[in-house]
């Protein structure tokens, strides 16, 4: 007899590891155990989300035969770790091997591959994760001897292996990329789709009284639970955007409106890395969409980006350069994160609005994350780890591999521009353009040096001079230091003041 680990983030019935199981002879455990639900301070309807749609995946797996050993959560258990419920249940069952898929954080991985087999003495074996449409041995062939990596050119090879909107190897609409279709401001008049509303179980039930009874003391909002627990409810959540929301996705995805929690997203992330949904089957629906005339091309082009771009060159990049990436701070930034990362309390209307959505709903849009609560990170100064620890934190679909690269490297530039050529440095002119935030504030955005002003303005010119060093001679950034040194002495001078006032006063704002 076998027996199978299958982490919270692996709810796939076709995962590689059950593939190679039996359910007639080898059993399966699953586990929620207090390392991995306090590692970081997890916002407590990702907790929610995770457990319940791991109990619904327990009974799913049982209802075809197999037999799960489960370990629900409880915060006295001597089974601390997830290692510690495989020993016990290695000494209790004696199995001839442990069988697994490879996980998606290096920490709890390396401890998998260094010194789970010596401790439980039995073979332990991982399979790759082939959920993901690029392995890390292909990404690293790609990688190899290229001194930066860009996302674009990877991209490409992911459309040509997948053939995902591609005729006769060229793209369909003949060009690859539809990203200057995709950023306009929202138009007043185009309706926003209300999301779909879920049912609940007895599961969800129990596990929504769990949480709030151990994790109400982490920073986020459980008065309401929106989220997707079982795989046909994700199910529904795809067809329900795909329907919805995908035809304006394009026009829109870089809005940013205030009070409002999603615009035309998808919300299928936490589905997709927690395992609910595949990476294939919703680019499958998306691309049908379009072969059907229900969604634009730019749209559907936009959406399989973020996915079999984005979402697989990050993981590349963490899997290639992990553990020293976490690490890394080559801006070498020193301040720590101010506190309204954690309650909320700030004059600025635009971090407002994209805390109060993290923290009641564990979600915020992508732009949100890099042009508003990101740019703010980067602006200052904060040390990467802490802000890495934040989105690690906060977000109902944050696990290391795709959270740290994101962060790191794309809103924080700390990787030196291995994985973006420019810093996404953006003054508060860019919030203006893309969002009504600035006509809720207290700040003016017009103005860059006053005691009122928007506080990106003057903070962005005092990172592109402090870090003149560093940028000056990206050609990418030429235009934006050739109007720093046309900029008035004097009006210069007092901006820098008016930033370097900021961030001696940075928890006030």
């Amino acid at each position: 007899m076998r027996i199978g680990l299958i982490l919270g983030d692996q709810l796939t019935p076709s995962l590689a590891s059950l593939r190679v199981l039996d359910p007639a002879c080898d059993q399966l455990i699953m586990a929620e155990v207090v390392d991995e639900a306090t590692y970081v301070g997890h916002h407590p309807q990702k907790i929610a989300l995770l457990f319940s749609a791991m109990r619904h995946f327990a009974d799913e797996l049982r209802q075809v035969g197999w037999k799960v050993h489960y370990h629900k959560y409880d915060p006295q258990s001597e089974y601390r770790s997830l290692l510690d419920v495989v020993t016990e249940r290695v000494r209790s069952d004696a199995p001839s091997e442990l069988v697994l898929t490879q996980c998606g954080e290096y920490r709890l991985q390396h401890a998998m591959d260094m010194e789970w087999q010596d401790h439980l003495g039995i073979p332990v074996t991982i399979y790759g994760d082939d959920r993901f449409l690029c392995s890390t041995s292909q990404f690293a062939a790609w990688a190899d001897g290229r001194k930066q990596l860009r996302m674009e050119y990877f991209y490409r090879e992911m459309r040509r292996d997948t053939g995902y909107l591609m005729k006769d190897g060229e793209p369909e609409g003949g060009q690859w990329n539809f990203d200057s279709d995709n950023r306009k401001r929202w138009d007043g008049k185009t309706p926003f789709p209300e999301a779909p509303v879920f049912s609940r179980d007895d599961i969800d039930r129990d596990v929504l009284a769990l949480v709030r009874e151990h994790f109400s003391h982490h920073t986020g909002n459980l008065t309401h639970f929106p989220w997707a627990t079982r795989r046909e409810q994700a199910e529904q959540a795809l067809s329900f955007f795909i329907e919805n929301a995908l035809p304006a996705f394009g026009d829109f995805q870089d809005a940013m409106v205030r009070n409002e929690k999603a615009l035309f997203h998808s919300l299928l992330s936490p589905y997709i890395n927690c395992g609910l949904l595949t990476p294939r089957q919703v680019c499958d629906a998306a691309e049908q969409a379009w072969r059907e005339g229900l969604a634009p091309l730019n749209a559907v082009e936009g959406f399989i980006r973020q996915i079999i771009g984005w979402r697989e060159y990050v993981r590349g990049i963490y899997w290639l350069h992990m553990p020293g990436y976490a690490k890394e701070n080559t801006l070498k930034n020193s301040r720590s994160l101010p506190h309204y990362y954690w309650d909320g309390d700030t004059r600025m209307a635009c971090m407002a609005d994209c805390f109060r959505n993290t923290f009641d709903n564990a979600y915020a849009h992508h732009i949100q994350r890099l042009m508003v609560t990101g740019n703010f990170a980067l602006l200052a100064g904060i040390l990467p780890e802490e802000i890495c620890e934040w989105y690690l934190a906060v977000y109902a679909d944050a696990y290391e591999w795709v959270e740290l690269p994101n962060t790191l490297g794309m809103v924080m530039h700390a990787d030196g521009g291995y994985l973006g050529s420019k810093p996404y440095a953006a003054s508060g002119n860019y919030i203006h353009k893309m969002s009504d935030y600035c006509k809720h504030c207290d700040y003016q955005v017009k103005t860059r040096s006053d005691s009122d002003s928007c506080p990106f303005n003057s903070l962005y010119w005092h990172f592109i001079h402090r870090h003149e060093k560093e940028f000056s001679k990206n050609p990418r950034m030429a235009m934006i230091y050739r109007s720093f040194a046309k900029m008035q002495e004097d009006e210069r001078q007092r901006t820098l003041d008016r930033a370097e006032h900021l961030l001696i006063h940075l928890e006030e704002l």
